[in-house]
């Protein structure tokens, strides 16, 4: 089975956690600025190779205070946000006075619709019931959040705009991700497949509904939340193409020539209509500490659905992985229950497929060919898949939530990358068994190799490529030298 997209960010994120407990002060410094959280330094600090390393203390004696540990607050915004409110606004906010006690005993249900609750009952995330009635509809979540909105990409033409070549290559390889802060002018890439990709996504759900789309009680706010913040962000990155009515009930989408109204339709639904990305939230329970999967829209998913994972913990999502209870749940289930709204992050992950499969679910025909070296495979049918993924905490309702894209580049578009063919082949070639088996790629190797090494040698007889080169992760990370120049190229600039 094809280990799901969630796995993949969440585990990474866990083993980098570990590591980081072992390293020595001045590593640690290194990663923390690599995240944006530590001290500024003049120079640029180079990616950390993050070891695989068990946790310090035994799990059941390190998971006992879940239950009462919360993510940081963004309350602390609240006061520049009454600066932008009208007098009903800011009288309908009320005190802003915090009492932690009453907070800790007036907790939102697990399945509790915030817009039906008392007032004073409170999110996980520090905001009462009757802060977030009073912020309304489309509040300014970059102010929220502390993450700024995108520039404007004036210039972006959705007709032969390209997503930028991620190419997330790394030796040596481990089963780790290079965590970076994200970008926050790309949390969303649009392309030229976007009218296609939307239309698919449709079909998708009306043939396989909730395997593919859900939600769960107690997810309302999440829900809306995301769906607010998406449309802020869209509407800021691309207003040529996204407007929100004066009165933020309506969304005009000038790419599909639609108009969606609001309110008429579950906030996902908003979302299949108008963005082709995949979104996953997990909430914190308040009987246990734990994090739960409890919507979702993921139309991209290889060898797993939202409707073979709805509703697990995390822990239960990651039983696939070897070791996870005895070596990750710990930190995995820490890191989500303190990790910051203001600080999301950003990664990649890869695989090589037979044409572009996107949704494939257990069972399903394409899965055959993983099976067995089809002598009949051609290198036109072989894919570069590139899942581009970034994880961000929700500030009003405490979600955690991740999206990804899948992305395929067909493999001759590697002949003229530098380094990239001689970076793939070291891990196809060398990288430990264990993990090639999870990526599962061997069903193309025997079209890949034979490819990645004509373009290799290519490279070097051009000068391209050192003769020498020692293979490493490259400094441009998840880039490669000249992406900018093929990239702006291949889209008429």
């Amino acid at each position: 089975m094809v280990l799901p997209t969630a796995i993949w960010l969440a585990s990474g994120i866990v083993l980098s956690l570990i590591t980081f407990l072992a390293l020595n002060r001045s590593q640690k410094d290194v990663v923390l600025r690599r995240l944006g959280l530590g001290r500024r330094s003049a120079s640029r600090p180079s990616t950390p190779s993050l070891e695989k390393q068990a946790p310090s203390k035994p799990l059941a004696s390190s998971t006992s205070d879940l239950r009462a540990t919360f993510p940081p607050s963004q309350r602390g915004q609240l006061k520049l946000m009454m600066e932008k409110m009208n007098p009903a606004q800011r009288q309908a906010m009320g005190d802003l006075s915090f009492d932690e006690k009453k907070f800790a005993r007036s907790l939102l249900g697990f399945e509790e619709d915030y817009r039906t609750a008392d007032d004073s009952k409170y999110c996980y995330s520090g905001f009462s019931v009757r802060e977030i009635k009073a912020l309304g509809d489309f509040p300014d979540y970059s102010t929220l959040s502390e993450v700024p909105m995108p520039k404007p990409y004036l210039e972006f033409d959705i007709d032969r705009a390209l997503p930028r070549p991620y190419r997330p290559f790394r030796w040596a390889y481990h089963q780790t991700m290079s965590l970076t802060k994200l970008e926050t002018d790309w949390w969303l890439e649009l392309e030229s497949t976007y009218k296609t990709r939307i239309a698919q996504r449709k079909e998708l759900y009306a043939k396989h509904g909730e395997s593919v789309l859900q939600w769960l009680p107690g997810s309302e706010l999440a829900c809306k939340e995301l769906m607010e913040m998406v449309l802020q962000f869209l509407c800021a990155r691309y207003p040529q193409y996204f407007v929100l009515s004066p009165d933020k009930s309506r969304l005009e989408n000038k790419i599909l020539g639609t108009v969606s109204v609001i309110k008429e339709k579950h906030p996902l639904l908003i979302l299949l209509d108008n963005v082709p990305e995949d979104f996953g939230m997990v909430l914190r329970d308040p009987e246990t500490g734990y994090y739960v999967f409890r919507s979702g829209m993921i139309c991209s998913a290889l060898g797993w659905n939202v409707g073979t994972k709805i509703n697990m913990k995390l822990h239960e999502i990651h039983q696939p992985i070897p070791d996870y209870k005895e070596k990750m749940q710990f930190s995995m289930d820490r890191y989500f229950s303190k990790m910051p709204a203001s600080k999301p992050i950003q990664r990649g992950s890869w695989g090589l497929e037979v044409d572009q499969p996107l949704y494939m679910p257990p069972g399903d025909p394409h899965e055959s060919y993983r099976n067995f070296q089809d002598a009949t495979l051609t290198r036109s049918r072989i894919h570069l898949r590139v899942d581009w993924q970034t994880l961000r905490r929700l500030p009003l309702s405490g979600a955690v939530v991740f999206n990804f894209k899948a992305l395929f580049t067909p493999l001759e578009e590697l002949r003229d990358e530098p380094y990239v063919p001689s970076l793939v082949l070291k891990v196809l070639k060398e990288g430990k068994e264990s993990l090639m088996k999870y990526k599962n790629t061997w069903h193309t190797e025997h079209v890949v190799i034979p490819a990645l090494e004509e373009f290799e040698r290519e490279q070097i007889e051009k000068g391209v490529v050192e003769k020498d080169w020692e293979v490493k992760t490259l400094d441009d990370s998840p880039w490669f030298p000249g992406w900018q120049e093929k990239w702006h190229k291949k889209q008429g600039f």
